[in-house]
């Protein structure tokens, strides 16, 4: 029996679950079980994995393990913004090659169009899938040359957009903070907790075939036994046929691709619910979504839904192979969003934070996947590279339509890359990846 050498910790109260109140409980797993497929992870790759296999393999028996809580983990910490069009996180802007780009956008609508079925189909409130757009936000001559190249990619893509002016705004945010934006329609926002909350609502009792969910369940060992995989829990023992790691970063503690991924953690506030008076103070639209024009700047939500009118800021990154963080690195990042957010809303200096939390990414030096069949029946759908709404989801899908041996686009793509390159030994990694990020945060400056 091979162990998994460490189970997943996630810092901070995420304030996107918090504002939903109690969450369906699902059990954990006990006892002796036997199943056609497992998949272990409850975020949006394995959510993923289990919808797509309700469509394609709806007779088989079909089990999700949960480490946590549905809701808690990284998908729940995770902005929201599922983004259509480039937004690579490796480089000083967001864009590639003009034919990688077109086939980016294409599979990232896909993993759009997944989720607005899932929604549609298991009746999500609105704001779980709510295709507004988004703007890359820009507060100075920088951020304009950033907006300005990542324009001129998509002329030559065809796609469209929307120069705004710092009065367009300030029409849409209420804050005179940013000089100008580019909106870019074709981005859904997520709430994130409720997305992946209602989705595995749905898996579990709206289907003829429901799925088999257990929380509270952390995979503790596993081994091939004859035809099949034995996965073993704290109270459980499961058999299985195949196999779906969608654990993302933690691929690693089951032994795969060692020393190959790296780990990020970035941070977000989420401020108390505005009142009727701030909202009249700050004015702009109700919701709305400003990714950086720099990478390494700071992403700024307005939500409406349950929990009321809220803003949202996440900045600063560090690398931590350890894959955990601790509170007091979450409290002193809460202090720069706390600034952030002053600087941004001067006019809503009564607002506080409420919930601060740390999230973590998986990303390879490389910037491709840990996907494919890493041993008979066994199927890998980890490191999205810091996208995970959209690229989580590609690869669950995927490794579901690889495992099925369905020859899809996604598939295709998601094979088509070289592996995870090896990194240095861990102390250089930490140091030469923790010089990097000091070094693009500082470029980024004001908008962060």
């Amino acid at each position: 029996m091979r162990q998994i050498s460490k189970l997943p910790r996630d810092t901070g109260i995420t304030g996107w679950n918090a504002v939903l109140g109690a969450a369906p409980a699902y059990p954990e797993a006990e006892g002796d079980i036997t199943a056609d497929w497992l998949v272990i992870g409850g975020g949006f790759a394995g959510l993923s994995a289990a919808k797509r296999l309700t469509e394609l393999r709806g007779g088989d028996s079909i089990i999700l393990l949960e480490a946590g809580r549905i809701g808690e983990g990284p998908a729940g910490r995770n902005s929201g913004f599922m983004i259509d069009l480039p937004h690579e996180l490796s480089g000083d802007g967001y864009a590639g090659s003009a034919d990688g780009d077109r086939l980016q956008i294409s599979l990232n609508r896909h993993a759009q169009g997944f989720a607005k079925a899932a929604a549609a189909e298991y009746d999500m409130p609105s704001e779980a899938v709510d295709p507004i757009g988004r703007v890359n936000g820009a507060v100075n001559a920088s951020g304009e040359s950033h907006n300005s190249a990542y324009a001129d990619q998509l002329d030559l893509l065809g796609e469209a957009y929307k120069r705004l002016d710092a009065d367009e705004m300030k029409e849409l945010t209420g804050s005179e903070f940013y000089s100008s934006g580019l909106f870019l329609p074709g981005a859904v926002m997520l709430q994130p907790a409720l997305y992946v909350r209602e989705l595995a609502l749905g898996l579990t009792t709206k289907q003829t075939h429901p799925v088999s969910l257990y929380e509270n369940s952390p995979a503790t060992g596993y081994d091939r036994q004859g035809d099949s995989w034995l996965v073993t829990t704290p109270r459980a023992r499961i058999a299985a046929k195949k196999v779906i790691m969608a654990v993302n970063g933690h691929a690693q503690s089951f032994g795969f691709f060692r020393q190959r991924l790296m780990h990020v953690f970035t941070y977000a506030s989420m401020s108390e619910p505005l009142n009727a008076a701030q909202q009249r103070r700050l004015g702009g639209m109700p919701a709305w979504g400003i990714t950086p024009a720099d990478p390494m700047g700071s992403t700024v939500r307005r939500h409406r839904g349950e929990g009321g009118s809220r803003i949202v800021i996440r900045n600063r990154w560090t690398y931590d192979p350890a894959m955990e963080v601790s509170e007091g690195r979450v409290a002193r990042f809460r202090r720069d969003h706390e600034r952030a957010f002053r600087r941004r809303f001067p006019m809503l200096d009564d607002v506080a934070m409420t919930h601060s939390w740390g999230g973590r990414l998986c990303l390879s030096r490389n910037s491709v996947p840990a996907f494919g069949e890493l041993e008979p029946g066994f199927f890998s759908a980890c490191c999205q590279n810091g996208l995970g709404t959209a690229k989580g989801t590609l690869s669950g899908i995927g490794a579901v339509e690889l495992a099925t041996r369905s020859n899809s686009p996604i598939v295709q793509d998601l094979q088509s890359y070289d592996a995870p390159q090896l990194l240095p030994p861990t102390p250089i990694a930490k140091l030469g990846a923790t010089i990097v990020l000091k070094w693009r945060e500082w470029k980024a400056g004001a908008e962060i």
